[in-house]
C-alpha cells in the first residue's frame, strides 16, 4: 500500500524536474502523463486496491499529481511559444504592398458597351430579344420568304427538322420584334450574340456579336442615317475620321450601303489595316423596306426609318489592331490582361 503512495510521490517529482525544449520533447511528456495510456492512468487504477479509509487521500494525491501534470504541460507549452517570438523580425509597415492582379472587362465587352454609350447620347435605346429564334422574326419578316435566295447567304444552326426554330443569325430579330410591339417614333439599339454555322478561321466563327440600330418615326431620310454613322465613326475612332457609303444588298432595307471609315491608323497613307486601300469597312445600314413595315403592321405611306448594323468583333479588332477573331473566345489571360487599362 505504501508502495503506490510512494509511486505516486516520484511521479510527481519527475513531473516537476522535466524540462523538454523542443515540440518532439514536450508531444512525449504529454503523451507519458496525459496521454490515454499515460502512467497517471495506471495509478488512478491502483485507487481499487486500497482500504477505504486511505482512498480520499490517495485521491487527493492523485489530483494534485494531474494537476501539476496538465500545468506543466501548459507552462512549456507557452514558453516554447514565446521563445520562437523573441528573435522573431518585425515586418516593415511603411514597405509597399505586393501587387493584386486586377480583372478587367472582356474586350468584347468594353467595346459594347462604349458602341451603347455613343448611341445612347442621341436618343437611342436597349433593347434585346431570345436567342433561340422562330423562322417568322429571323427570316421571313425580314423580307427573306422560305424561296429567298439570300437565305443561304446565312448558314444556319437549325433546331427542328422543319427548320421553323432556329439559333438567330443576326439580331435584326429584334428589331421585328419591336416593330411589333410599339408604335413610332422608336429609336432602339440591339446588342447581343448571334451564331452561323461557318468555319472558323482567324476572320470568321459560328458564334459572334452585333450591335443593330434602328429609328422609325415620320419623314426619316437617308441623310439622318449618314449623320448617325458619321457621328459613330467619329466617336469611335477619332474627329477626324470621315466615312464613305458603298451601294450593297439587304433583303430588309432599301437602298442598302456599306459603310466605310477613312483608315485611323495610317490616315489613308496605306497599311495592312486597311489593306492599303485607305479605308476600312465597318457595318451594312440602310433605309427599312416598306414590306418590312408592313409585316409589322406599320403603314409604310407614313412611316419611315433606317437600320444598320455592325460586328462587335468587328469594331474591337480595328479599335485594338486585333489580328485574330478567335483570340477573343480563347480566354487566355495573357490575352486578357492587356485591357486592364482600356476600360
Amino acid at each position: 500500500m505504501e508502495e503506490i503512495f510512494e509511486q505516486a510521490n516520484a511521479v510527481l517529482e519527475e513531473i516537476k524536474a522535466s524540462a523538454p525544449t523542443t515540440n518532439e520533447e514536450i508531444e512525449q511528456f504529454r503523451i507519458k502523463y496525459l496521454g490515454t495510456k499515460s502512467i497517471l492512468k495506471d495509478l488512478f487504477g491502483a485507487m481499487g486496491k486500497l482500504p477505504n479509509e486511505k482512498k480520499k487521500e490517495y485521491g487527493q494525491l492523485m489530483n494534485a499529481l494531474k494537476d501539476a501534470a496538465q500545468s506543466k504541460f501548459d507552462e512549456l507549452t507557452q514558453s516554447l511559444g514565446q521563445s520562437k517570438n523573441v528573435n522573431k523580425e518585425i515586418p516593415d509597415l511603411t514597405a509597399p504592398g505586393f501587387d493584386v492582379p486586377l480583372g478587367t472587362r472582356h474586350p468584347l465587352s468594353i467595346i459594347k458597351n462604349k458602341m451603347i454609350d455613343i448611341f445612347s447620347r442621341i436618343g437611342f435605346v436597349v433593347a434585346e430579344g431570345p436567342e433561340i429564334e422562330d423562322d417568322w422574326h429571323n427570316f421571313s419578316a425580314l423580307n427573306l420568304p422560305a424561296d429567298h435566295p439570300a437565305r443561304d447567304m446565312q448558314d444556319t444552326f437549325f433546331l427542328s427538322e422543319d427548320k421553323n426554330w432556329m439559333l438567330r443569325t443576326h439580331t435584326s430579330s429584334v428589331q421585328i420584334r419591336v416593330m411589333e410591339g410599339q408604335k413610332p417614333p422608336m429609336r432602339y439599339v440591339f446588342p447581343g450574340r448571334v451564331y452561323r454555322n461557318e468555319t472558323i478561321t482567324a476572320r470568321a466563327h459560328c458564334t459572334f456579336h452585333q450591335v443593330e440600330g434602328l429609328y422609325i418615326d415620320e419623314n426619316v431620310s437617308f441623310a439622318d442615317l449618314k449623320q448617325t454613322m458619321l457621328y459613330f465613326a467619329q466617336e469611335m475612332f477619332g474627329r477626324n475620321v470621315e466615312i464613305r457609303f458603298r451601294p450593297s444588298f439587304f433583303p430588309f432595307t432599301e437602298p442598302s450601303a456599306e459603310v466605310d471609315v477613312t483608315c485611323f491608323v495610317c490616315n489613308q497613307k496605306g497599311c495592312p489595316v486597311c489593306k492599303y486601300s485607305g479605308w476600312v469597312e465597318i457595318g451594312g445600314c440602310g433605309m427599312v423596306d416598306p414590306a418590312v413595315l408592313e409585316n409589322c403592321k406599320l403603314d409604310p405611306k407614313k412611316y419611315s426609318g433606317f437600320a444598320f448594323g455592325m460586328g462587335i468583333e468587328r469594331i474591337t479588332m480595328l479599335k485594338y489592331q486585333v489580328n485574330d477573331l478567335r483570340l477573343f473566345l480563347e480566354n487566355d489571360v495573357r490575352f486578357l490582361k492587356q485591357f486592364v487599362s482600356a476600360q
